[in-house]
């Protein structure tokens, strides 16, 4: 495993990391997804991701169950906080109250003393974004969080984050984690130029597209019944993805990675990895093989021959742009 800085900040994470969205606590066996993140710690995965708001925190619980076997520092732990956890007005959000209490209620989850990365799920619209700011940076000098980012805000709302803490003299934001992966590459245009700029490092989810590029969804065939897609409970994310177009040139996709004497799914990550401003890209798993499979993408180095086929190929996807 290779590791990585955290945009400009001294944290070293793999640069594979392991989430749990829509897996452990939910779809997965808990004792299996304890399986599979002993497995991604014994492959050099010092990176585990989750949040407050998969399954209402039970995933929390699955994963500080399985890391609780682990010494504390050796391993890097961000949750997130902004989707409902109640029925209450103040139960979701960016406000100080919300963050605070959640933060409060992670740690117990996750039976731990602090986190080592915790991240605004989501931009709140509703809350003052120095309000957010001040709220993070008090976790900090409380030691219940080392450092903070966000997931999927613009490059506009990330501008305005690092201009608030340059002028308020807050602790800088250290990551984003968008959604990115061959099929879905909106951040290339503004986000990343912003964040390389700023010091702010990507760790980014889906980097499978939710398995479609696996190449276990064909052009023209049934949907495999033991996969995700036809899961009515969590296949909503996926539906976009699975039209014969881009199954076409996924497939193409798959015969580069023959070529190569690689998995696609290991050809979709390395891919990933190429990009300088990715410090992680998340993979999920619901089984150790496949911690075992994504794991090995950190070897593959790709040509530039190999680049240029690639997006020759999905330059005829560009602008594709899935629900999720």
């Amino acid at each position: 495993m290779k590791y990585r800085r955290l945009g400009n900040s001294g944290l070293k994470i793999s640069e594979i990391g392991l989430g749990s969205w829509l897996t452990y606590g939910e779809t997965v066996g808990n004792q299996n997804a304890i399986d599979c993140i002993h497995q991604a710690y014994e492959l050099g995965i010092n990176f585990f991701d989750t949040a407050n708001a998969y399954n209402r925190g039970e995933t929390e619980k699955v994963v500080g169950e399985a890391l609780k076997s682990f010494s504390r520092e050796s391993y890097v732990l961000a949750t997130k906080v902004f989707f409902p956890m109640g029925d209450g007005p103040n139960d979701r959000g960016l406000s100080r109250k919300h963050i605070i209490e959640q933060c409060d209620a992670s740690l117990k989850r996750l039976g731990v003393d602090y986190l080592d990365l915790y991240q605004c799920h989501r931009f709140d619209e509703e809350t003052p974004t120095e309000e957010t700011l001040r709220a993070l940076d008090d976790l900090v000098k409380q030691g219940k969080i080392l450092y903070y980012g966000v997931s999927e805000w613009t490059a506009a709302q990330i501008t305005d984050a690092v201009h608030i803490t340059k002028e308020k003299n807050l602790r800088p934001l250290v990551s984003n984690q968008p959604i990115y992966n061959m099929l879905v590459r909106y951040i290339e245009k503004e986000v990343l130029p912003v964040s390389e700029k700023e010091g702010i490092g990507q760790v980014v989810f889906s980097p499978l597209a939710q398995g479609i590029l696996t190449g276990k969804y064909k052009p023209g065939q049934v949907i495999p019944s033991n996969t995700r897609a036809a899961n009515e409970n969590i296949n909503r994310w996926i539906k976009s993805y699975l039209n014969d177009d881009v199954l076409e040139r996924v497939a193409r996709l798959e015969g580069i990675a023959n070529d190569l004497g690689i998995k696609l799914s290991q050809l979709a990550v390395a891919w990933i990895l190429r990009q300088p401003g990715v410090s992680s890209a998340i993979v999920g798993a619901s089984c150790p093989e496949q911690v075992t499979e994504n794991v090995k993408a950190s070897e593959v180095e790709l040509s530039n021959d190999v680049l240029t086929e690639i997006e020759s190929i999905l330059k005829e996807i560009d602008g594709f742009v899935p629900i999720w």
